[in-house]
């Protein structure tokens, strides 16, 4: 049985995105030195450029505003328009970037199905075509690590190499949707560069569980990253005096990284309880990283009448429409919240079972 206890202020788990920045990066904000970055000049901007590509083992980097820009910027500086793109059936490039990939690369999405969102090396040979004149050309294989709506599932270095070698054997190009890459090689006990050592490009994301306020970050080839930087000017992403920002995201790696193991047993000890709680399905198997998707169906609920019943109780989630919900955890939640959000849960379930 799970105590509630009182609480004062919501208990936000809808995403790691709602992490605010440290102390030590905001000082770092306003301390920054500052020039015009799209002259290349902001001092503080190509140190973050450059410490990124030395952790994630490439040679230049490439700050975006946002994750969707740095996806989108990658695969129009790998492909031409009419191209194909192999990528995960429920990946975020698909479904969560506003059809970006077709609408402005004008490239075409080639699906294969993962198993909880993970990539099987064989299913995209499979799914690579030959030449022929009534086929979009293949071009690119994205992958996503840590996979979202997999439940924050993780592809280990094995099969990425193995992903990797198959596209380049038949002449593609690979890039790694790698929004959430330290929380996959923390869950991996490997260095980062393990993970994104194979693919031609990598994006990851400083505002997420690296709690820094904006931006995020492409890393590949030096040719590769000033294609890149052109696409992101036309897109409308130059900036000027981006230091301010990107002082947030040199501390954010300095010292943020280490930490996600603390999100990763918080998620774990969240997931385990509610798998406990009558009515609340849990795929633990999914329970990796800082995510939980869980199913309230067998309370009778459906996802947003559930969520309505959290925020009486101060908890904040998302949906998953029709009967899913998904919880985040990060650097604001404790151990002790998730124990209070346990108890929210326990409650509900009680009610529902009680006679009406």
């Amino acid at each position: 049985m799970f105590a509630i206890g009182k609480m004062k202020t919501f208990i936000d788990l809808r995403s790691d995105t709602i992490t605010k920045p440290s102390d030590e990066m905001l000082q770092a904000m306003v301390s920054a030195p500052l020039g015009d970055d799209c002259s290349g000049e902001d001092p503080t901007v190509n140190r973050l450029e450059a410490l990124a590509a030395s952790r994630l083992g490439k040679e230049a980097g490439l700050l975006v505003p946002s994750g969707t820009m740095g996806n989108l910027v990658s695969v129009l500086a790998h492909t031409q328009r009419g191209d194909e793109v192999i990528m995960e059936s429920e990946c975020h490039m698909y479904y969560y970037e506003v059809g970006n990939i077709s609408a402005v690369a004008g490239v075409i999405p080639r699906f294969v199905k993962g198993h909880h969102g993970v990539l099987i090396p064989d299913d995209v040979k499979k799914a690579i075509r030959g030449g022929n004149i009534h086929y979009a050309p293949p071009k690119l294989v994205a992958v996503e690590n840590t996979h979202n709506r997999g439940g924050g599932t993780v592809t280990s270095s094995k099969v990425s190499c193995d992903i990797c070698d198959i596209a380049k054997d038949r002449g593609l190009f690979t890039h790694l949707d790698g929004a959430r890459i330290f929380n996959a090689a923390t869950a991996l006990g490997v260095d980062v560069r393990e993970l994104t050592q194979p693919f031609d490009s990598v994006m990851f994301c400083l505002s997420k569980g690296l709690s820094a306020p904006v931006g995020s970050i492409v890393v590949g080839q030096r040719d590769f990253v000033e294609r890149a930087r052109k696409y992101r000017k036309m897109l409308g992403g130059g900036m000027r005096q981006a230091g301010v920002i990107a002082a947030a995201g040199i501390i954010a790696l300095e010292t943020m990284v280490e930490r996600l193991e603390e999100d990763h047993i918080n998620a774990r000890y969240l997931g385990e309880g509610l798998a406990s709680i009558p009515g609340i399905q849990v795929a633990l198997e999914t329970v990796q990283t800082n995510m939980v998707y869980f199913d309230v169906e067998g309370l009778g609920l459906d996802s947003v009448s559930f969520i309505q019943e959290l925020e009486k109780r101060l908890v904040k989630a998302s949906l998953r429409p029709p009967t899913g919900v998904r919880m985040v955890t990060h650097r604001h939640i404790s151990r002790e919240n998730i124990s209070y959000v346990l108890g929210v849960v326990e409650e509900i379930a009680k009610f529902r079972s009680m006679p009406q």
